[in-house]
């Protein structure tokens, strides 16, 4: 049997109601996105570090980085907002200006889904993922395709062989409220025998999302490929579970219905053999002839040996890393890893790594709508694992094929030379293969590789 490469998660308690279409704008959906929990504090010149500190206490709030002698960033405690920290802060004495900790990004687009700040681009607070430091670089990737006919990778077909997807309605079934623009073709659920590949689990949904949830429609967050085709193939069963035989002939169904990408969120135990799983390894290949790049999970045991499928000849392996940028603490590693992306939680102990946290507090997961406690009712879900980074390696490669940055029909292993040039490297090959994966640069940067 296979499983899910992470269990799903507890839904956060905060984001148990269904997502509504965006109200009509305030003045507050004007104000830029900001740090949650964070206010940039000035003092009058003459204020030494420790009035700083006693003016940061009596208001409530923690000082933490030290920008200039006299500028800087607090922490407001837990569960308060940051409007209320900065009142307070701007009656003391003392204090020449309080702000918020507003976010810069990179040049390239910028959606307006909400998120649930539920202000115009607020979805930035939750996809550290797409935006921050240690992730991919989402909006320039965006930016590159604006003004084309693949806007967002459009004109590509991405399968997703995981537990279904909440995309249409069917019986009791629900879609998503945030892929109703989401384009969706050739489903087939091999565990029931139907042509509705719904999801009954919420991992499906999850990472279907992250590949290409509907986006710049004013609520909700963002699919890194928002523009692509998704193929929904069901061939794992509402406990997360699917067998090789299941598996392989999904595969072949997504790489004869033309699929470019195909991402498999899935693992085999380490222990597992290529002896074991002949039709899987069999499946791979026909689907890389057929020119389908294959992406997949590199697996949650904590070992130094990468899970099947993800290890077969031919297949993407894909590791996990954490906001801090150090590889996460239950993602495989070894050699055969091909590549990073952001898949949230604990940090690692990786030897020298100066990013890694092994005893500290762990990064944010990956958010994304999924299912809630039902097939028809959904929440902000957040989950950790290397299902959440497979996803963005396979969106980013779609988004390099409606590029044609590397041509206009590159084979599978173009793509990967392209996905693994262009990554950041952050550390020994064994951890972190050829990098974290960038997809602004993966699309945009100057390249002659064709084939």
């Amino acid at each position: 049997m296979i499983s899910l490469t992470r269990p799903l998660l507890a839904t956060l308690a905060t984001t148990a109601a269904l997502l509504a279409p965006a109200a009509a704008a305030t003045a507050s959906d004007t104000a830029p996105p900001a740090a949650p929990g964070e206010v940039v504090v000035g003092y009058d010149p003459g204020v030494g570090a420790g009035g700083q500190a006693a003016v940061a206490a009596a208001a409530g709030t923690t000082p933490a980085e030290r920008v200039t002698p006299t500028t800087r960033v607090v922490r407001t405690r837990a569960g308060e907002s940051v409007g209320a920290a900065i009142r307070r802060l701007r009656g003391a004495g003392g204090v020449a200006y309080a702000i918020p900790n507003v976010l810069a990004h990179t040049a390239g687009y910028l959606p307006n889904d909400r998120g649930r700040s539920h202000r115009i681009g607020g979805w930035q607070t939750t996809q550290w993922n797409l935006v921050g430091p240690f992730g991919i670089d989402a909006p320039t990737a965006w930016g590159a395709l604006l003004g084309t006919a693949h806007r967002g990778g459009r004109g590509v077909r991405i399968a997703v062989l995981d537990t279904g997807i909440a995309y249409r309605a069917w019986g009791r079934f629900r879609p998503s409220p945030d892929l109703g623009q989401t384009r969706f073709a050739d489903p087939y659920d091999f565990v029931a025998g139907s042509r509705f590949a719904l999801d009954r689990n919420g991992h499906g949904t999850h990472v279907a999302s992250t590949i290409a949830e509907s986006t710049n429609n004013g609520y909700g967050l963002t699919g890194i490929a928002y523009g692509a085709t998704i193929l929904p193939v069901r061939v794992l069963d509402r406990d997360g579970n699917g067998d090789a035989a299941t598996i392989a002939r999904g595969i072949r169904y997504a790489a004869n219905r033309h699929a470019q990408v195909i991402n498999m969120s899935l693992e085999f135990p380490s222990s597992v053999r290529a002896t074991e799983i002949p039709d899987i390894l069999s499946a791979i290949r026909y689907a890389r002839q057929r020119g389908a790049l294959v992406v997949a999970a590199a697996g949650n045991e904590s070992v130094r040996r990468v899970a099947y499928p993800a290890r077969a000849d031919g297949a993407m392996a894909v590791g996990a890393t954490t906001e801090h940028g150090c590889l996460a603490d239950y993602s495989n590693d070894g050699s055969g890893l091909d590549l990073v992306a952001p898949g949230g939680g604990p940090d690692a102990s990786v030897p020298g790594d100066r990013h890694c946290r092994p005893n500290g507090t762990p990064g944010r997961d990956i958010v994304q709508i999924t299912l809630g406690r039902s097939i028809s009712s959904f929440v902000y879900d957040a989950e950790d694992g290397t299902s959440m980074a497979t996803p963005h390696v396979a969106a980013t490669a779609a988004l390099v094929i409606a590029s044609a940055v590397i041509g206009p029909r590159p084979s599978p292993a173009a793509l990967e030379r392209r996905l693994k040039a262009t990554a950041t490297p952050l550390g020994p090959a064994s951890y972190y293969g050829a990098g974290l994966l960038d997809a602004g640069r993966a699309v945009t940067a100057a390249s002659t590789a064709r084939r």
